[in-house]
Parts: C-alpha cells; sequence; structure tokens
C-alpha cells in the first residue's frame, strides 16, 4: 500500500487531507508541524510527501532542504500545499527540489491527479535505474572516480588538494577575527572538486580518515605560520564527517597535530553539524567534552536546519551557533525568517554562545544582522572562500589599518 506523509500545521486541512486519502486506499501518517514531519520522513521513509509551505518554525522550504540532504529521503516525491502561488515561491520550491505545487483550494480531482503523476514518474525511474546501462556506466563512473581518488592520496600525497579559507568577520567592528577551512581538490583528470562533492565520495570510503588528517594538519601548519609572520591569531575552523568524529584515536591526533606545530588549543575550532551529534548524542557530548578540556573550540554548523531537541542544545559544550544560510538568505524581507533568525540569536545569548550567521550576500541582510546583535557574519558579501595567499592579503590589510589607527 502506497504511504504518504501529509505535513499541515491546520487540523482541519490535515484531517480533511488524511480522510480523502484513506477513503482511495493510501496509507497516511500526518504531522502537525515541519520539525515532527522531518522526523516521521526519517523514520517511516512515505512513498510520498505533501507539505505545506507555510508553517511556523520549519517552513516548507526548512522541510524540503533537509530531507534532500538525507539519503533516505533525497528522493521522495514533494508536493508543496500552497495558499499563494508567485513565480518566486515556484522558482524557490522547484530549485529545492520541490516536485510540484497544488494551491489552495484545490480539488479531489487536482489533488489525486497530482499524487497519480508524481507516483507513476517514481515508478518508471526505479524501473529505470534498476535495468539501464546508464546506471551501470553510471556505477563504473563513481568507481572510476574512487579510483582516481585512491591514486592521488596514495601516489600523488595530498599534491592535488589544497585548503581555502573564508573569513569570518565581526558585524560591528568589521575586522576578521576568525576563519573557516574549506577542502578542495585539484584533479587532472576532473577538474577542481568542492568539499560538497568530495566529502560523501569519501565518506563512502576509509577515505575520508586520511584526507581529514591532511586537513587538520595543513590547517594547524599554516595558522602557525601565519602567527610566526607576526600577525594577529585567529582561530581557525574545521568542518569534521561523522566517521572522522568517532574515531577511536581522535584526541590523540588533534593533541598531535597541535603539539607538533607549536599551536594554543584554543586556535582551532571543529565544525560539528546538528544530525552528526544527534547520531549518537552521549558519545557526542562526551568527546565534545574531550575536546573542550584540551581548550578546543567547538561550533554546531547548519544550526537550524537539523531535526534535534532544543532541550539537548543547552547540554552541549559548545562555544558557536552558526546560523544556516537558509535562515539567513532575503531575512530582511521575510517575515518568518526573521522572527527565527532573531530567536535563534537570542537562544544563543541565553547560553552564553557567539552566534555566527552564514551565507550573507547583501547589505540589508547584514544590517537586519547588525540591529539585532548577532556577532559575526560569513559570506560573500565579505569575501568567497580564497586561497591561503589571498586570506593572507586579508590579514595583512587589517594589520595596516590596525597601524595606522
Amino acid at each position: 500500500m502506497t504511504k504518504i506523509l501529509v505535513i499541515e500545521d491546520e487540523n482541519a486541512v490535515r484531517e480533511n487531507l488524511v480522510e480523502l486519502l484513506e477513503a482511495e486506499d493510501f496509507e497516511t501518517i500526518d504531522a502537525a508541524n515541519g520539525k515532527v514531519g522531518i522526523n516521521l520522513a526519517l523514520t517511516e521513509v512515505p512513498d510520498l510527501i505533501l507539505c505545506d509551505l507555510m508553517m511556523p518554525e520549519f517552513d516548507g522550504y526548512a522541510v524540503l532542504t533537509t530531507l534532500r540532504q538525507e539519503p533516505l529521503t533525497a528522493t521522495i516525491p514533494f508536493i508543496f500545499l500552497t495558499a499563494k502561488a508567485t513565480k518566486a515561491d515556484f522558482r524557490q520550491g522547484m530549485e529545492l527540489g520541490a516536485d510540484d505545487y497544488l494551491t489552495k483550494p484545490f480539488t479531489r480531482a487536482e489533488l489525486l491527479s497530482a499524487i497519480d503523476g508524481r507516483l507513476k514518474k517514481q515508478a518508471t525511474l526505479k524501473q529505470y535505474f534498476s535495468t539501464s546501462p546508464q546506471l551501470k556506466a553510471f556505477n563504473s563512473e563513481m568507481l572510476v572516480v574512487k579510483n582516481i581518488l585512491h591514486g592521488a592520496i596514495e601516489q600523488g600525497h595530498f599534491r592535488q588538494f589544497f585548503v581555502e579559507y573564508q573569513p569570518q568577520v565581526d558585524i560591528h567592528s568589521g575586522k576578521i577575527i576568525a576563519a573557516e577551512a574549506l577542502l578542495r581538490w585539484q584533479s587532472p583528470e576532473l577538474g577542481i572538486v568542492a568539499a560538497s562533492e568530495l566529502v560523501p565520495l569519501a565518506e563512502s570510503t576509509e577515505l575520508i580518515i586520511a584526507i581529514g588528517e591532511w586537513v587538520l594538519e595543513s590547517v594547524c601548519q599554516q595558522n602557525r605560520a601565519w602567527q610566526n609572520a607576526g600577525y594577529s591569531p585567529l582561530c581557525i575552523a574545521v568542518n569534521f564527517s561523522a566517521r572522522q568524529f568517532t574515531q577511536p584515536d581522535l584526541i590523540k591526533k588533534i593533541v598531535h597535530f597541535l603539539t607538533t606545530n607549536n599551536l594554543e588549543p584554543h586556535y582551532l575550532e571543529l565544525e560539528l553539524t546538528e544530525s552528526l551529534i544527534m547520531q549518537d548524542i552521549n558519545a557526542a557530548i562526551a568527546i565534545m567534552n574531550e575536546l573542550r578540556s584540551l581548550g578546543v573550540k567547538i561550533a554546531v554548523d547548519d544550526f537550524g536546519t537539523g531535526y534535534s531537541s532544543l532541550m539537548y542544545l543547552k547540554k552541549l559544550p559548545i562555544n558557536k551557533l552558526k546560523i544556516d544560510r537558509y535562515f539567513i538568505h532575503n531575512v530582511a524581507n521575510d517575515p518568518q525568517k526573521a522572527a527565527i533568525t532573531t530567536a535563534l540569536i537570542q537562544m544563543g545569548h541565553n547560553l552564553n554562545l557567539q552566534v555566527i550567521a552564514e551565507g550573507v550576500e547583501t547589505e540589508l541582510d547584514l544590517e537586519f544582522l547588525r540591529q539585532h546583535n548577532c556577532d559575526a557574519m560569513q559570506g560573500f558579501l565579505f569575501s568567497r572562500p580564497v586561497t591561503a595567499a589571498e586570506f593572507q592579503k586579508f590579514l595583512s590589510r587589517s594589520a595596516e589599518i590596525k597601524q595606522t589607527s
């Protein structure tokens, strides 16, 4: 029996939808808000999702963004239910991966037609990919890419890899106060491969451990080099995947790289996602406590898009919250995003955490964050990720300004 998840905050609408679908012999599960809907999608893995667009806390866009990032739910057909339907809504939804829109009020026939169309297309795709030589070619291609990656590490000794740095800037002073390190792979065969593509590939093998160690060592070396050159010390953040974070000798390796480079621990920060932490909250807290006891800083990355309970947040031994770029984009003109972002800033400050906004791209969004006392920003408005040499130019300019002031 086909299983459909209904995510709708209006009780009457949700109950009517469930009743209609059950009358058509669909198995239904329903959620009264986006957060519950995400949890149900991940645990029940439905065949199709109907989701209201305008909901408090987690709106339809946030639900879709979260589910498209999870392997279990990434390809589930997703239909938005909305009371408005502007071109901007359609474009944003489709860019995030929505399959269809239904504008309220819609008829029973329109609903069933939309569901039937998406289910038939999904069935066709499944049949195609289960027998298609193209899929076999794709799998072969992925094997080739993995082999190229393996060769780049084993034979090239990481010469094809480099780290870029994106500045994190104090919102009120405009000064660079930290940076995020971002891995890049310059493959002769594939061109430049970003971390968003490289990390999932490396995670599917054991290569992620070796790559993670190289990044950590490179960042510690670079930070020490900048300090030796006389630049003001900065904390540099390194992203950690689940497999990296749970390796048994993680603490030992971090201590080794810090000691070897004579780097004080508080100049290193580990960025962990909500979903990583929530995989095993107790184990994660234990590891984070060890890291904090060393003096290493910890940030929760992409905060607001995960499905963790806020009751756990105060238990986490962290220093920083990074508000996800989804909430920051157009925050000055979106009342719901504005309300959520304001609440996240206040909550972070109440827990004595530094709050940084990711993906800041416009002066309007920056001004909103400044007015609501966000601590720092990171985004294209100030700078894209740049090479170590380009980042050093930022440091040089900051040093010149400091000397003349």
